[in-house]
């Protein structure tokens, strides 16, 4: 997710976005945030961090690195539609990941360490049941916790 971030600090305000990302297209480099190998559209994940992402900076009343990102993202997307046409690369879970782990006062070289961290349990569970079963397994997985929670500040929270 760090390189997401690094991109909306290099672009710094809105009206260098549409240039910055242009050029970036131009040389040939990958948008980082965008595009996945799996999903098509927009990653579900990514409107879950974008609003969770709009939550919390709204909460700490500083909305400008926020806004600034979602501008980004929608110059982005378009000049991505253009650059390479039928691919449709939309945002990835790495893109608002990344502006919430930023918010949380996490240093951009923690973001793939934390990243890889929050799967470690998964990823060993995983190998226990395919080491006790023999095979390979492809989990599906359904949330079954609370909708709508309300995000709070460290400093509000009981």
């Amino acid at each position: 997710p760090g390189p997401a971030l690094d991109t909306v600090f290099e672009i710094g305000a809105p009206e260098n976005a549409e240039p910055v990302l242009r050029a970036k297209l131009e040389r040939g480099e990958r948008l980082m945030g965008f595009g996945h190998r799996v999903y098509k559209v927009r990653d579900p994940r990514a409107e879950v961090l974008a609003a969770a992402a709009e939550q919390m900076y709204r909460a700490e009343g500083d909305m400008a690195l926020y806004e600034l990102a979602k501008h980004v993202e929608e110059t982005a997307v378009t000049l991505l539609a253009e650059y390479k046409p039928g691919r449709n690369l939309q945002t990835n879970v790495e893109f608002y990941t990344a502006l919430l782990l930023h918010g949380l006062g996490l240093d951009s070289d923690l973001f793939t360490p934390t990243f890889a961290l929050s799967r470690a349990a998964g990823w060993i569970g995983h190998c226990l049941e395919q080491q006790a079963y023999g095979r390979l397994i492809r989990p599906k997985a359904e949330y079954t916790g609370e909708y709508g929670r309300i995000w709070q500040p460290v400093a509000q929270r009981a």
